[in-house]
């Protein structure tokens, strides 16, 4: 399985970055060793001071599909939970300024802590899910799906005229404004609507 996940598909999110707002979707990859499963602890890596949390709704692909029309990519996916897409902002900067791939910032070990997954199914409506971040008990990121500049069925179609989605690939889709730091002994819980799905600390 991989990771795909959007970048700056939240448009305030793009802007606390000064980051411009995208045309179309800004793509980048994690390989399977960054997934952090069953809110088990996150160890701060020694070659970063400056990890940021980044909550995003992930998308669970269901079978093998490449060239999706936009109309059939709702029949792709059939679950939903959520990930925190952990960013070494400094690293990041840094490979900015001087035109370099995002890779070592974005895709670390264990830089994608994943939740259990919500048949989607059991969810009203796909297009009007809030969700949430605390840290330590602190409410700091928060977004609701309407927002996406990019929905979850362009966001399908758009990759897969590039990247093959075989069943068990996760899809990272963007997340709000209010990234910020984490610091070790953190404690940080994710909320899709009230239903908390991550749980676990900053070591």
């Amino acid at each position: 399985m991989k990771i795909i996940a959007v970048g700056r598909n939240y448009a305030e999110h793009a802007k606390e970055l000064n980051n411009p707002v995208p045309s179309k979707p800004v793509i980048f990859m994690k390989p399977d060793t960054a997934i952090l499963l069953n809110n088990a602890p996150f160890y701060h890596p020694s070659f970063t001071t400056d990890i940021h949390h980044e909550i995003e709704v992930v998308l669970k692909i269901c079978k093998e599909g490449k060239h999706i029309a936009e109309k059939f990519a709702h029949t792709y996916f059939d679950e939903i939970g959520l990930g925190i897409d952990f960013t070494a902002r400094d690293i990041q900067q840094q490979h900015k300024e001087k035109g370099l791939p995002w890779e070592l910032a974005k895709s670390f070990d264990h830089s994608a802590p994943v939740s259990k997954f919500i048949p989607k199914a059991n969810l009203v409506d796909l297009e009007n899910l809030s969700f949430h971040l605390d840290l330590n008990g602190q409410m700091v990121q928060t977004g609701n799906t309407r927002d996406l500049l990019f929905s979850f069925d362009r966001i399908i179609a758009f990759v897969s005229q590039y990247i093959t989605l075989r069943k068990g690939d996760l899809l990272f889709t963007g997340t709000p404004e209010g990234v910020g730091k984490v610091n070790i002994g953190d404690h940080l819980e994710g909320y899709l609507g009230e239903e908390k799905l991550l749980d676990f600390h900053i070591k």
